[in-house]
């Protein structure tokens, strides 16, 4: 199935200059796979050493944080959207 994936203007240099693209994926899990494979460079702004999500990261699958969902496997339909949030702090 192919879902949205939006990034933050921070990242989009990882994923060739865009903001908003296509994945074409089965699954939640496969789609996540698939972008790491895809964009290395965006692999290592989302996971650390370790391979689990940084604590600065978000990945909502449609509007549910993927650290909220009981597993990845979840067959993906038409309209899903996957959106990469980065928090950004300062002072």
């Amino acid at each position: 199935m192919q879902i949205q994936v939006t990034v933050p203007g921070l990242l989009s240099e990882s994923v060739g200059g865009e903001r908003h693209f296509y994945l074409q994926s089965a699954t939640l899990a496969q789609a996540l796979r698939q972008l790491s494979k895809s964009y290395p460079r965006l692999h290592a702004h989302i996971y650390d050493e370790a391979g689990k999500i940084r604590n600065h990261v978000l990945i909502y699958y449609n509007d549910q944080s993927v650290l909220w969902l009981d597993s990845l496997d979840i067959p993906l339909k038409s309209g899903d959207r996957l959106q990469i949030i980065q928090a950004v702090s300062g002072g």
